[in-house]
């Protein structure tokens, strides 16, 4: 009997490690995801900058935030908790924007 506990003990230890690789792997794709979209709005602020247009939108930054929330909903994840997400999102790339880190 307890060989047969201490095996599935170590399958569903085997399988926590599996998860947690797992998880470090989406962890990557978020943060090169991230630089993608920090990239992308330093682009699209040297190119309003040349126009004239305000650096920022916040009825645009408002209707991506709603955006997220409506998938997070559909997707049964907190819309609350995307809805922080996407707001810090949105601030590391205002702030990339005008050239802070």
């Amino acid at each position: 009997m307890t060989s047969k506990i201490s095996q599935e003990l170590i399958e569903e230890c085997d399988l926590i490690r599996d998860r947690r690789i797992e998880i470090e792997g989406v962890d990557q794709a978020i943060v090169a995801l991230l630089q993608q979209r920090v990239r992308l709005a330093r682009e699209v602020g040297r190119l309003k900058s040349g126009t004239g247009l305000p650096l920022f939108d916040p009825a645009r930054e408002a209707a991506v935030v709603r955006r997220a929330a409506a998938q997070a909903r559909d997707d049964g994840i907190s819309e609350d908790g995307i809805r922080q997400i996407f707001w810090q999102v949105i601030g590391l790339c205002r702030r990339a924007q005008v050239g802070e880190s």
